[in-house]
């Protein structure tokens, strides 16, 4: 049996119903997306697949939910090994570690997520590990205590992090591969839910998909997260069918526009524009409108704006920049009149 179906989860992010309800490819060919990084994991899988070799740490870095979790579970299923998931803010004793690498077999891949966020004392013990395959356990307590230094076996250390800047550079030069994930397109986005409809067995047009993934923030994560909210309307309404017409409805309902905008993101916006004509205006006066904290507008809402456009950083703070901002006076001011 190959091991990945034994996938030992020390922990894992995602819900009950992701596990249950979304698609895990398990070869390269059925994973949709990062078509560049796709080809240089699978020649490095295959390389030391050939070699009968552990493949080499690597560092995959990136914005949540872009799939780098998944690409390491199909480079486990190519390699025929198996894979333990963890979290690095669940590691909170160097033991948490120890153990888990001694368990590992050769050739295994380890999976800590969110790397970044690992507690320095434990972070301390991957550097020997990670070279040269040994670990140091303190056996007994007080003045008897001694050191051990124990072999482990040969192994792969995939670390993931959305803040590739806070990972020390002692940990960072120790990866031999380091790749970056990019936002998805609305057409790769489109075939995602596609092959996601396929798998939950249901009837979509690719007019309604692709809408779907057009409001998916670049992201297959909250793209497979709207295909079964689109799905719970349908089912509401007795619909057979997902076309366009449904998506836009269900999309109205859970307060998406067309540029998949959510409620927050929209009156982020119409605040500048009623309030300061758009901007500048600082971070914490906005969050402060709205009722947000600050980091959360920074890390959650704001990225998305910046990419779209309608939001731009500047030294006085935030503003919308001259080409939107008609269109969102129209979109808001224009609301206010008619209610």
């Amino acid at each position: 049996m190959n091991k990945i179906e034994n996938i030992d989860i020390i922990t894992l992010q995602e819900s009950p119903e992701e596990q249950a309800y979304d698609f895990c490819p398990k070869a390269f060919e059925d994973y949709l997306g990062q078509t560049e990084l796709k080809s240089k994991l699978a020649v490095y899988t295959q390389a030391a697949k050939m070699r009968n070799e552990h493949l080499d740490h690597m560092l995959l870095f990136g914005p949540p939910g872009l799939g780098k979790t998944t690409l390491s579970q199909i480079m486990a299923s190519v390699m025929n090994v198996g894979i333990k998931i963890c979290s690095g803010p669940m590691m909170e004793r160097n033991g948490d570690l120890v153990a888990i690498l001694t368990g590992l077999e050769p050739r295994d891949i380890l999976f800590i997520d969110e790397i970044h966020r690992m507690p320095t004392h434990v972070e301390e013990v991957l550097y020997n590990a990670m070279e040269h395959f040994r670990v140091d356990v303190i056996i007994g307590q007080g003045a008897g205590a001694k050191s051990v230094n124990l072999p482990i076996n040969p192994f792969t250390l995939i670390g993931a992090t959305t803040k590739s800047g806070m990972i020390s550079a002692p940990l960072r030069s120790r990866f031999g591969i380091s790749e970056r994930l990019d936002y998805y397109s609305d057409e790769e986005l489109r075939d995602i839910v596609l092959q996601s409809a396929q798998f939950l067995k249901l009837s979509i047009h690719k007019e309604a998909a692709l809408h779907i993934g057009t409001c998916a923030r670049g992201t297959p994560r909250i793209a497979k997260k709207f295909l079964r909210r689109v799905r719970d309307f349908a089912q509401v309404q007795h619909l057979t069918v997902i076309d366009q017409d449904l998506v836009k409805r269900a999309f109205e309902f859970l307060g998406i526009d067309d540029d998949g905008l959510n409620h927050v993101d929209n009156m982020l916006l119409q605040k500048m524009v009623e309030h300061f004509n758009g901007g500048p205006v600082g971070l914490e006066t906005l969050a402060s409108l709205i009722g947000e904290d600050s980091e959360t507008i920074e890390a959650v809402y704001e990225p998305y704006l910046l990419r779209k456009g309608y939001l731009e950083k500047t030294a006085r703070g935030r503003q919308i920049p001259h080409t939107k901002l008609p269109k969102l006076k129209s979109k808001f001011i224009g609301q206010k009149t008619l209610l």
